[in-house]
């Protein structure tokens, strides 16, 4: 084994000779890791770039700041937690509520509009006494007079 290590961290000599020879010293542990944070910070700021680039942040602020903003609070909001609050219960909860509403009104206009349709057509169909007959008749008598 080599009394010393040429290829240490920062430039700097060490020894393991005198230590033994799978031990490090704390100052080349202290290298090793502060090498290896300097690694994995700058893999993470060329990854948050490249994301950065792709998803055209910067363009996407500058073109719609206020739904960038509502974007970001919603994206806080679930990973600070707060997707199973009570919050959110009762705010699914309410538009669920307003959601069946909305559909449920032009499904009942719908019905009541082929209600009337179909009792419209009933009366005017009917050439019987009553009503519908005596209707039929003051009609044509106005028309004709015309």
């Amino acid at each position: 084994m080599a009394s010393s290590e040429t290829g240490a961290a920062n430039g700097q000599r060490a020894e393991s000779a005198s230590v033994g020879a799978g031990a490090l010293t704390v100052g080349q542990r202290v290298d090793r890791a502060s090498d290896t944070a300097h690694e994995a910070w700058s893999r993470t700021r060329e990854t948050v770039s490249d994301l950065k680039e792709r998803l055209d942040i910067d363009g996407r602020v500058a073109r719609n700041p206020y739904g960038m903003v509502a974007a970001a609070l919603g994206v806080g909001y679930v990973l600070g937690g707060g997707l199973f609050s009570p919050l959110t219960a009762r705010l699914v909860g309410f538009g669920m509520r307003m959601g069946l509403r909305l559909a449920a009104i032009p499904f009942l206009e719908n019905e009541l509009r082929g209600l009337t349709e179909s009792v419209m057509n009933g009366e005017s169909d009917e050439s019987t006494e009553g009503q519908g007959g005596e209707r039929k008749s003051h009609r044509r008598g106005t028309n004709k007079g015309r």
